[in-house]
């Protein structure tokens, strides 16, 4: 039988696009009038200027992050045996101010924002007394929350937080939003990243008489906040950020305020909305402000740093940012498709893709079959460019969650069983349609009228013929 084509993206095929795929951002519609957010009591305050569009880099964007120095990682290598210190960078992050719902709709983003991280979930609020409160575990966001322990965050300031798969025994610890004390008060943080100096920053803080809690590279930030010594306390954020180097994306939370920071580089995503009552929402993607309600208003750019308070929200340029380099991979896997991230709908992407593969590798086919579930739009682009029609041919199961973000090998070959059933059904005719010869779809008109477009095709069974020479045999 003619071959059958599995369309998802590639690497090869769409590297070199990265810069013309997003040279015209796109925006989501405008909402409807009844949730068009309300301004909070006082207008922005700015204290940097920024494009508002930002393209991908023509550039690899994570060719910066890997270190060439070999003797610097193995320096300090006896610190990390476990596996649960490998990158972990496709986390979820929430942040929600002046809501009094706030550990609810966090819940509800982090439901939204599952597909980032399916390992452990948090929850941290600010009640009234204004005392820092946390709920974290291991498992789904589902498995984690219940109305009792959202009954324990009470508050209109929350942050949030969904942990990509790692292995090791201790996995708990390592459960973010991280909660500390210091002396000038609480700090929670939620962070979407890899940081690549994490391991000479975590070992400068030791000697220093550093105490670290867990292997996590978050941990690093809240020390380098409690050591700062400036002044106030977004100025902490700003002080320890410069000393940092890699992809970061976090939300913070004081006992007043809400800060959100974003690297120099923009590797991950994060992005600002509001709810009607004014509320002010940071999360990873735009699918988690949909599902609240929250009209999104822009991203937080590179380098910057955002503080929401009492007083409104106000914008400082962290460091100066050199060239986006964006993370690619979030268009074509990590995202969802409803998401806008990097200034561009994920599913136009993701689309174009598909087209792009079509163009460049195109291959005969009968059938374009999708791996589900991120290849599935990509699919649909390659087989709208390709002409050929899209098929169902793996079913997936909706009870397993992502296989790629699970914490080994063996774990993922056993995922991908049992999430993806294939196209079991054996050819029943004898003959098969040569690919290019006919239009028509062998189902309409007469067995003379396609005689010239079937080939005879090899089977390992007896065969009986049930018509005369010329026609259609089928299987006994």
């Amino acid at each position: 039988m003619a071959a059958t084509a599995a369309a998802t993206t590639s690497f090869s095929a769409l590297s070199k696009h990265s810069l013309s795929l997003n040279t015209s951002p796109q925006v989501p519609q405008k909402a409807p009038p009844f949730l068009l957010p309300k301004t909070l009591q006082k207008p922005y305050l700015s204290h940097a200027t920024h494009k508002t569009h930002i393209t991908l880099s023509s550039k690899n964007p994570i060719s910066d992050l890997v270190s060439t120095d070999k003797k610097s990682s193995d320096d300090f290598s006896s610190y990390f045996d476990d596996d649960d210190d490998k990158p972990r960078e496709e986390c979820g992050v929430v942040g929600i101010y002046g809501d009094p719902e706030a550990s609810r709709l966090c819940y509800l983003a982090l439901h939204a924002l599952q597909h980032r991280g399916q390992e452990g979930a948090g929850i941290v609020t600010v009640n009234d007394n204004k005392v820092l409160q946390s709920v974290t575990g291991v498992g789904l966001v589902s498995e984690v929350f219940n109305e009792s322990k959202l009954d324990q965050l009470p508050g209109d300031l929350a942050i949030g937080h969904v942990r990509y798969s790692t292995a090791g025994s201790s996995m708990l610890k390592n459960v973010q939003p991280f909660v500390a004390g210091y002396r000038f008060g609480s700090v929670g943080v939620a962070h979407n990243g890899n940081l690549v100096n994490y391991r000479k920053l975590r070992a400068i803080l030791e000697d220093n008489g550093s105490i670290f809690n867990t292997s996590s590279d978050t941990e690093v930030v809240l020390h380098l906040i409690a050591t700062s010594k400036t002044r106030p306390f977004f100025l902490r954020i700003v002080d320890a950020c410069e000393k940092l180097e890699g992809a970061y994306s976090m939300v913070f939370l004081t006992e007043d305020k809400l800060v959100a920071v974003r690297d120099p580089h923009g590797f991950r995503p994060l992005v600002m909305g509001r709810r009607s009552n004014g509320a002010v929402v940071f999360a990873s993607e735009t699918c988690a402000l949909d599902l609240i309600e929250a009209t999104y208003e822009r991203e937080v750019y590179p380098g910057e740093v955002l503080v929401v308070d009492k007083d409104g929200v106000q914008s400082l340029c962290l460091l100066p940012h050199p060239e986006p380099k964006q993370c690619i991979f979030e268009h074509i896997y990590f995202s969802l498709p409803n998401s806008i991230v990097f200034g561009r709908s994920v599913y136009e992407s993701r689309h174009i893709f598909g087209e792009i593969l079509a163009t460049e590798a195109p291959v005969d086919c009968d059938v374009v079959i999708a791996v589900p579930d991120s290849g599935v739009v990509a699919a649909l682009g390659y087989a709208a460019k390709a002409g050929v029609p899209f098929q169902q041919g793996l079913i997936r199961s909706h009870y397993v969650g992502r296989t790629f973000i699970e914490p080994s090998q063996k774990i993922r070959d056993f995922g991908v069983k049992l999430k993806l059933s294939p196209y079991p059904v054996q050819p029943k005719e004898v003959m098969v349609k040569r690919i290019g010869d006919f239009v028509d779809d062998g189902l309409n008109g007469s067995p003379e009228s396609i005689d010239g477009g079937w080939v005879q095709a090899p089977l390992n069974q007896d065969v009986q013929k049930v018509s005369e020479a010329g026609k259609l045999s089928s299987l006994t």
